[in-house]
């Protein structure tokens, strides 16, 4: 379920406009800020609050530093933000996140807690759940560019994604249930953690775009990959993770959850905090 997800999320991706989102490099240098220097001190600091729990803590830090490069484009565009942008730096986001998360998790977890972490089911998850998917997304829109019939494959594997989403949440869900059951004092205190992200991602990500003079639509769209993050990508990776580790696709989900309802506040929000330019009269 989750392959099938990831590869109908990886599809819209437009690999062929990584030049374009390079070459917008005031918007671009504004959303790598935002989300590889400024997030991660913030998620830092909030999770300091579950430090003394390595599943909490490691939940928190393995959803929270991963930017979304799916539905935060809808979201965005919904609130009047440049989802065009968003889209063209899809790319490169997802090749930034994956080749800084290893680092993140090393410098805030810690060597001895990483150690434990056998790579072999890690490394099987992160190719077969997120490289091939990855790739067979990318030929997949190579053909359907060269052969215009083949583009209802994409069409068809895109208008999944919602089924395919609450039916691979329902899955991680029932198959870790017995666990939330157990647990379910702790996942609650992860919540307020991932409120506080929400709300604290709009001030720093107006402030970002305002540093950079950003029009209105893309600083909305700043604010939204700022607080949107990349769950249900990471979510391979969370449940590789050995027995002891075994509540972490939980807590991740658990933060899938919050942010579906705060992007639903943040539609109507944004827009009145970040007001269009006023249209000039002749």
């Amino acid at each position: 379920m989750l392959g099938l997800l990831l590869f109908a999320t990886f599809l819209g991706i437009p690999f062929s406009a990584i030049g374009q989102a390079v070459r917008d490099a005031r918007f671009m240098a504004t959303i790598l800020v935002l989300n590889f220097v400024i997030v991660p001190a913030v998620v830092f600091a909030l999770s300091r609050f579950v430090a003394d729990s390595p599943v909490l803590l490691v939940g928190v830090l393995l959803v929270l530093l991963t930017p979304c490069i799916d539905y935060v484009i809808v979201f965005a565009g919904l609130a009047g933000g440049s989802s065009e942008r968003l889209l063209a730096a899809a790319p490169l986001l997802m090749v930034a996140q994956m080749l800084l998360l290893p680092l993140y998790l090393l410098l805030f977890v810690g060597p001895e807690l990483v150690s434990g972490i056998e790579p072999g089911p890690f490394l099987e998850a992160l190719i077969g759940l997120i490289i091939i998917p990855l790739a067979l997304a990318a030929v997949t829109q190579w053909w359907s560019r060269k052969r215009t019939a083949d583009a209802t494959v994409m069409t068809a594997m895109q208008a999944m994604m919602v089924p395919l989403m609450m039916a691979t949440l329902s899955v991680v869900i029932a198959s870790q249930i017995y666990g939330v059951g157990q647990e379910i004092t702790a996942l609650l205190a992860v919540i307020p953690l991932y409120v506080a992200f929400l709300v604290v991602m709009v001030p720093l990500g107006m402030a970002c775009a305002r540093v950079a003079r950003l029009d209105p639509g893309s600083t909305r769209a700043v604010i939204f990959s700022g607080a949107t993050r990349n769950s249900l990508v990471v979510l391979p990776l969370a449940l590789a993770l050995p027995a002891p580790l075994s509540l972490v696709p939980l807590v991740v989900v658990t933060q899938t959850m919050v942010e579906l309802l705060g992007m639903v506040i943040y539609v109507k929000a944004i827009p009145r905090l970040v007001a269009s330019e006023p249209v000039p009269r002749n």
